[in-house]
């Protein structure tokens, strides 16, 4: 078994998930991977949640256990020895601490940038809602989702668990791909019934998700999150 390299809660994860065309999506593919598809079409998700008590190889950094973070992500497969392992691709990831960004680019090759960042968590008996922001150039950006009712199982074989149940992460890595297990207990989600985009996705993500991300989403959910473990990268 990999060692344990960071151990963390992610709770109230806010997830927009739209369709792509595919063809946007293979030039950033790591090698040895492919992309997963769901009912024979590609998502990007973007999706804002709440690190908490984190700790790196056992130790917990002053000033950076608990933060936010904002990613836009992609679903890829690799075959492993025991089968498929379905993973995730980060296209950009925001946090709002420097170190953590500058660590995660320099030594392991993920597109962090460092922002000013906020959230707002608004949960009552019958609904629940979640922003988060980030503020680049002067202006606040934001995505949100709201949900109503109390958290329900993913159902098996569902859009949302196919959101939601991506175990591996994976990224183009001098030259070559790095890999990395994710483990956590299935989560609980709020199905949205309202959520918004609020960014310049040009600057942002880049030209080819600007008609992405211009449309309403396919789905929004809020997941409930848990403890998570994450298991050191492999280069492959």
């Amino acid at each position: 078994m990999r060692r344990s390299f960071l151990t963390a809660e992610w709770r109230y994860l806010a997830m927009l998930n739209y369709a792509v065309d595919p063809a946007i999506l293979v030039p950033l593919l790591p090698p040895g991977t492919e992309l997963d598809f769901f009912n024979g079409t590609t998502f990007v998700s973007v999706v804002g949640f709440r690190f908490l008590r984190t700790k790196v190889l056992g130790i917990g950094i002053p000033l950076h256990r608990n933060f936010e973070e904002v990613n836009l992500r992609f679903y890829v497969r690799r075959r492993g020895p025991e089968g498929w392992r379905r993973g995730v691709v980060f296209v950009r990831e925001l946090v709002p601490r420097w170190a953590i960004a500058w660590v995660a680019r320099t030594i392991y090759g993920e597109p962090y940038t460092a922002l000013p960042m906020d959230h707002v968590i608004v949960q009552t008996n019958g609904s629940m809602a979640v922003e988060y922001r980030w503020k680049r150039d002067g202006r606040w950006e934001s995505l949100g989702v709201h949900g109503i009712g109390a958290p329900q199982p993913l159902a098996v074989g569902s859009h949302e668990e196919f959101i939601a149940e991506h175990y591996w992460g994976y990224t183009a890595f001098r030259g070559g791909c790095s890999e990395y297990q994710v483990e956590h207990p299935p989560w609980r989600i709020w199905r949205g019934t309202q959520s918004y985009l609020r960014a310049d996705v040009r600057t942002l993500y880049g030209d080819q998700f600007v008609a992405a991300l211009s449309t309403s989403p396919v789905s929004s959910l809020i997941a409930d999150g848990s403890e998570v473990t994450v298991r050191g990268k492999a280069e492959l």
